[in-house]
C-alpha cells in the first residue's frame, strides 16, 4: 500500500473514533424536596428548585403518600391558581414516582386534593443540556479519560502502521 493512502485512511479511522468519543452527560435523579418523602406541605420547593439544576433527559422523582397526596402535571395558569381540573399528566401511582423531563421547557407539578393552597407545587425549568466541566469526576469523566488512552494508544498504533 502506498505511503499517502495508509496515511488518509489512518486520518479517517482517527476522526471516526474522535466522533465516537464524544458523550453527553448522564441523565441526573432530582428527589424533589431534597429528600426521600419530601412531597408534602411546609417545603419551599421554590427554594430547593434555585439550588437545582435541571437538563432535558433528568429524572423526577415524587416521593408521597399516595393515600394523601397527588402528583398532577398542569399548565402555567392551572400552576398560578391551583386548578386540579383539566391537567396535563396524572403522575400519581404508587407514592414514589418518577417523570422524565424529556423536553427543554417549563414544567409545573402541583399536589391536587387541595394541598396545592399549602405550597404543594414545583415549577421546573429544563435547561440545554451542557457539556460536562473536566473539573467534574464521576463515570461519565471517568469515561472520557478512558477514550483518550484508548485514542492516544489507537493513534500510536496508527503512526507505526504508517512508518513502519
Amino acid at each position: 500500500m502506498q505511503f499517502g493512502s495508509k496515511i488518509t485512511i489512518c486520518l479517517l479511522m482517527m476522526i471516526i473514533m474522535w466522533c465516537y468519543k464524544i458523550e453527553g452527560r448522564e441523565p441526573a435523579l432530582h428527589r424533589v424536596g431534597g429528600g426521600r418523602y419530601t412531597w408534602q406541605p411546609k417545603v419551599n420547593f421554590t427554594n430547593w428548585t434555585s439550588y437545582e439544576h435541571f437538563y432535558q433527559g433528568d429524572w423526577l422523582y415524587f416521593g408521597f403518600d399516595k393515600t394523601i397526596h397527588s402528583v398532577l402535571e398542569v399548565n402555567k395558569t392551572n400552576y398560578e391558581n391551583c386548578i386540579e381540573t383539566d391537567f396535563i399528566d396524572n403522575i400519581t401511582r404508587g407514592g414514589r414516582d418518577v417523570v422524565q423531563l424529556s423536553e427543554m421547557r417549563m414544567y409545573y407539578f402541583i399536589c391536587g386534593r387541595g394541598f396545592c393552597f399549602n405550597g404543594m407545587k414545583v415549577e421546573i425549568n429544563v435547561e440545554p443540556d451542557l457539556p460536562l466541566s473536566p473539573t467534574i469526576f464521576n463515570k461519565a469523566s471517568s469515561a472520557r479519560k478512558m477514550n483518550a488512552i484508548v485514542m492516544l494508544l489507537f493513534s500510536v498504533i496508527g503512526l507505526a502502521w504508517i512508518f513502519i
